[in-house]
């Protein structure tokens, strides 16, 4: 029995179709026509362009949208400006506070190429004390930055102490300079120095003692 080529390819067509109709959208339709027979049905591999942009154009110019369908509008963007948060036109503490350390840096180092004398690092560290101190008074429970503050004083009386030892001079001009309020620290008392300010004792002997 023969078949002509016609003939063939509207079978194979209509065997394939049983098996491509679970998978296919109902949409996308596929025409294959022949000389003798015409066969429609759905394929998942081809997609009509022309109606993807029929859709889309048509949701472009569908003007009814309704205001939820948008995640924000112009009022709750302005809302910002309502609840304080505007941009005031000041700078922010902590820039005013770098620039107030580089400013005392300049002031107070010995040469323009010195980034390590005493002077140089205790104008930054006062100016670093004051901003931490204001911050600890708006956040009270910030611990981790009053220990920070706590290791930079200590670092700073340190720095003090050498720069009394080196140059008194420039430690009197620096301190009322910062208005640090520093101890000066006193010379280590010899045991002579130590004792002297009280009446000696006399040295009991035991074996002498009268008994009882």
């Amino acid at each position: 029995m023969a078949f002509s080529k016609n003939a063939l390819l509207t079978i194979l067509l209509l065997s394939m179709k049983e098996h491509v109709d679970a998978f296919a959208a109902p949409s996308i339709r596929l025409q294959v026509s022949s000389s003798q027979s015409s066969t429609a049905f759905t394929s998942p591999l081809l997609v009509a362009l022309s109606s993807i942009d029929g859709e889309i154009s048509a949701n472009e110019d569908d003007d009814d949208v309704s205001p939820e369908d948008y995640l924000v509008t112009v009022g709750e963007l302005e809302s910002d400006e309502d609840a304080g948060i505007s941009d005031d036109g000041e700078p922010p503490a902590w820039y005013v506070s770098a620039e107030r350390i580089a400013s005392l840096r300049q002031e107070h180092r010995r040469h323009e190429a010195d980034t390590g004398s005493p002077e140089y690092q205790i104008a930054g560290m006062t100016e670093r004390i004051t901003y931490l101190t204001t911050h600890l008074k708006v956040h009270p429970k910030d611990f981790s930055t009053r220990r920070g503050l706590v290791a930079l004083v200590n670092k700073r009386r340190r720095l003090l102490n050498y720069l009394y030892q080196q140059n008194v001079d420039s430690y009197r001009a620096l301190v009322q300079s910062l208005g640090i309020r520093h101890k000066v620290p006193g010379q280590v008392e010899d045991r002579n120095e130590k004792y002297s300010r009280f009446p000696e004792q006399k040295i009991v002997k035991k074996h002498l003692m009268k008994k009882k």
